[in-house]
């Protein structure tokens, strides 16, 4: 794998050239490819490749009458990516090792959403795109933090647990932007069976990014940016398909933006480029993606606490940067996988994938600030970290459909490896550097030197063998899943003096899950399933009795049902669950540390997408989640809500095509949630709020050259409010935000 790194390496020095040398980068990608290109065009008007189509014979009469033979032309059937009506999600999407299913029959709640969303989003980090219309996935509202946050179902996610081509550990680590996906999956509930144990202990949803392929169709698309205040940026986006039958794909993605955002003092730098490569046949396909990304935030958001006794003051002005200007959070990640697949035959298919990762992340600044009184005054505490961790991740598998009597049965075997090394540097704290402010007017002292000395090393390795099986039975219109996984864990700690171990975590578990899908009719199926989750156990602290004990891995268990109805063009998921996951204390009296604690999130869903209306489309829904603790040391803060999370989330998004405009749509968005607990004995609280976002964007041809113009405005009335962030109480939410951009295709 290092090999296909020094083939690639697109240097940060290449892609931070800006636009014009990206530019110039896929000018010479076309210009390679254009020879091949015109040998391939001219071919194809003599015969015409990927069509079942013979050579039709010509009969020319006395008359000058041609007379053609009859045609017979065989299609296939639309697959799971094709996009559903209003062309903002797909069909279907990966289930995990299940393979590719259609959403009406997969007894999950899921939602796939297309590349031409995340463009008229003008999305710049995955949440940007999970969290616009769907309610059952939690956005604080924050940005340019030093990580995206977001939570599914009342859990929060970690962006480590993101998988890329269904590899865990693959995708960038604090924040993705995402131009190189054609297509962004989520499932909501835990998912160790479908995709094994998640390195970060996930358990609310799984997300799954697919790299772009170069489609039937030439591409040379160039998107120019701005966002409010100074932020300028570019992205180019390049696909060919090469040889007789196309059988070679190659599709090139390059951003870079650059400036000052709509919080004061707080710039941001993106740097990607990434290149997927695909090569198909009859029975074989093999693909390469690879991908170099760097992230800077200078004057990183970071939250705040509050000091005992203290009420939630209210926000300043929703552009104040809470933290030192001069701080800075920066991470550098590049990545490589390789996956191919073969079908033995019709029935039988087997694929393999492999993938290795690299990420440096340096942090500079606030580790934690308290405000001290009434008046606004806080104190920061300035600290310092950075990490870098090689990460190695693999899966193989047998995918099988058979017949056994009047029972179908799609039989999968599945197996994959997860390997990461870590070692961390910093000072959690940097003598002399604190600094005492005011919300409402922060002033900032001069910079910390940045110095981070090595203070651990850790390795974890996680195996798993999965199994499952889908019985299809009463005219393939009832469906059952039986599927179980083992997973083993295995982590150690060194001492970065001598090298020795100095704890081993050694762990297995089995976790299974069953789920059932009912096609009640064409337009409604109806679902249910038990699944579970796995998390790595925690070893109990020095200060416990039980000093140094391991715990085996804790199980998440989610309990769903729910139905789902296509109208064709309009499609609803209606759905009511029950998650229990674990927690761990330590007893105040016998002062044994254990996993004795619970919280349970129930909740209820209603979400729906697709165009109700030839020129309308519709995306968004209701969700309801009672985040309750039911067990926790010594019955303190039992029965309470859990902290950071909404019990009620609506949100709506609309588009709208201006009948007397031809090419002109509009666009709107509304996210409402309820109020947000920020500690465990729920004396404390933000409110509720309500966010609007307004846009339009016109489309026509210059010069026969397409041309999509966009504009819009996030927050539009500049709403000040408070979100609950990573690792403290309180963050401002994103200020009113303008967003434009101008794409053309050559």
């Amino acid at each position: 794998m290092s090999r296909l790194y020094s083939a690639f390496e697109i240097s940060h020095q290449t892609v931070a050239k800006r636009t014009l040398q990206l530019a110039l980068s896929a000018s010479t990608v076309v210009a390679l490819a254009t020879p091949a290109l015109a040998q391939m065009e001219a071919e194809s008007v003599a015969t015409p490749h990927g069509s079942n189509a013979s050579a039709t014979p010509v009969t020319q009469t006395a008359g000058g009458v041609i007379t053609l033979a009859p045609v017979t032309v065989q299609g296939e059937a639309a697959s799971a990516a094709n996009a559903y009506a209003g062309g903002q999600v797909t069909y279907g999407s990966r289930v995990g090792f299940l393979g590719d299913k259609d959403f009406m029959e997969t007894p999950f709640s899921v939602i796939s959403y297309t590349d031409s969303f995340i463009e008229n989003q003008q999305a710049r980090s995955i949440t940007d795109v999970i969290a616009a219309t769907d309610p059952s996935v939690f956005s604080n509202g924050v940005t340019g933090a030093w990580s995206e946050n977001y939570s599914i179902r009342g859990f929060s996610s970690s962006t480590s647990d993101v998988t890329l081509g269904g590899l865990h550990g693959m995708a960038p680590y604090y924040r993705t932007s995402p131009e190189m996906f054609e297509r962004i999956e989520v499932l909501k509930g835990p998912s160790a069976l479908l995709n094994g144990m998640p390195p970060g202990g996930s358990v609310g949803g799984a997300i799954n990014l697919v790299p772009k392929r170069a489609g039937d169709e030439p591409l040379t698309r160039l998107t120019t940016t701005y966002m409010s205040d100074a932020q300028f940026g570019g992205h180019i986006d390049v696909g060919r398909r090469l040889g007789e039958e196309q059988q070679l794909g190659i599709r090139f993605n390059g951003v870079y933006r650059d400036g000052e955002g709509a919080i004061n003092q707080q710039e941001s730098e993106v740097q990607m480029g990434s290149l997927g490569l695909d090569w198909r046949s009859e029975r074989l396909r093999l693909s390469a993606d690879l991908y170099s990304a760097d992230d800077r935030v200078d004057g990183p958001t970071r939250g705040i606490n509050l000091a005992p006794g203290l009420a939630v003051p209210h926000p300043p002005k929703p552009n104040t940067l809470i933290n030192p200007d001069w701080a800075f959070a920066e991470t550098r990640d590049k990545g490589a996988i390789i996956r191919g697949e073969f079908d033995f035959t019709d029935e039988i298919m087997a694929y393999a994938a492999l993938g290795t990762s690299e990420t440096n992340y340096s942090y500079n600044g606030a580790m934690s600030a308290q405000v001290l009184d009434t008046a606004g005054n806080y104190r920061t505490s300035i600290g310092q970290l950075a990490f870098d961790v090689d990460k190695t991740s693999s899966e193989v598998g047998l995918q099988s459909s058979f017949q056994t009597g009047g029972i179908g049965h799609q039989l999968t075997i599945n197996a994959t490896h997860y390997e990461q090394q870590q070692n961390d540097y910093g000072r959690r704290t940097v003598p002399g550097a604190d600094w005492t402010t005011n919300l409402y007017n922060p002033t900032w002292g001069p910079a910390a030197e940045f110095i981070t000395p090595h203070i651990s090393k850790t390795e974890l390795r996680l195996n798993s063998y999965g199994l499952a099986d889908t019985l299809s039975f009463a005219e393939d219109r009832v469906h059952l899943t039986i599927g179980v996984r083992r997973q083993e864990v295995v982590s150690d700690t060194y001492s970065v003096t001598t090298g020795a171990r100095t704890s081993r975590y050694d762990e297995s578990a089995i976790t299974p899950a069953t789920a059932l899908l009912i096609n009640a009719t064409d337009n409604v199926s109806l679902y249910a399933n038990y699944i579970e989750g796995l998390s790595q156990g925690a070893t109990a602290p020095i200060t416990a009795a039980n000093a140094g004990e391991v715990f085996e891995p804790y199980k998440t268990r989610q309990k769903e049902i729910g139905v789902k109805l296509d109208l064709g063009e309009f499609a609803h998921t209606f759905s009511l669950y029950e998650i229990t996951r674990p927690s761990s204390y330590t007893d105040p009296v016998t002062n044994i540390f254990s996993f004795g604690g619970e919280q349970r999130n129930r909740g209820a869903e209603w979400s729906f997408f697709g165009s109700p209306l030839p020129s309308m489309r519709l995306m968004g829904g209701i969700a309801y989640v009672d985040p309750k603790l039911t067990q926790t040391a010594g019955g303190i803060n039992q029965g309470n809500q859990a902290t950071g999370i909404p019990d009620l989330q609506a949100k709506l998004g609309t588009e709208w095509d201006v009948p007397a405009s031809q090419g002109l749509t509009l666009m709107a968005n509304a996210t409402a949630m309820s109020e947000q607990y920020i500690n465990a004995d729920n004396s404390l609280s933000v409110p509720g709020h309500t966010i609007y976002d307004v846009g339009a964007r016109y489309t026509t041809n210059i010069s026969s050259h397409p041309l999509t113009l966009r504009a819009n405005i996030n927050n539009v009335t500049n709403k000040a409010y408070w979100g609950m962030p990573l690792l403290s109480s309180l963050a401002l939410g994103a200020p009113r935000t303008f967003m434009l951009s101008a794409t053309l295709d050559f």
